[in-house]
């Protein structure tokens, strides 16, 4: 995008943004439907590994997401994958566990389960966006 004008590339990078931020309303959107339409609240108790799939992240690579797609790790870029990949567990297995003891039906649980992947594509999205050069030029 390097020959483009300075204000088409702005507007490209706010449609991203705008995507980011419809994908992520969506995800919540889905949440609290899966949790409205049944009448029960159990599913909301994934919203807590949503809220720390990210901590570790933050707290151990600040804002160098490089490291993650590289074979060569030190032990707290270890650690951070480690605790990701908890979290991507307990946000598949906390709603599957509801489901298996009845607690929640199967509705609420594919609703749950579409939350977390519209999460996920969103986090990969902002990864990607944040690798791009383009897009810390402004």
């Amino acid at each position: 995008m390097g020959d483009l004008p300075r204000h088409v590339a702005a507007c490209l990078h706010s449609g991203k943004l705008a995507m980011l931020a419809i994908l992520v309303s969506a995800g919540i959107v889905l949440q609290i439907l899966a949790c409205a339409l049944y009448n029960n609240w159990w599913p909301m108790l994934t919203m807590i590994m949503y809220v720390l799939l990210p901590m570790p992240l933050i707290f151990f690579l600040g804002s160098d997401t490089s490291s993650l797609l590289n074979s060569s790790e030190s032990g707290w870029v270890g650690a951070a994958k480690f605790l990701t990949g908890f979290s991507l567990v307990g946000s598949i297995a906390i709603p599957t566990i509801l489901k298996h003891a009845d607690v929640i039906g199967w509705g609420a649980w594919a609703m749950v389960l579409s939350s977390f992947f519209i999460f996920i594509s969103a986090i990969l999205c902002t990864i990607q966006m944040n690798n791009e050069d383009e897009y810390s030029s402004f």
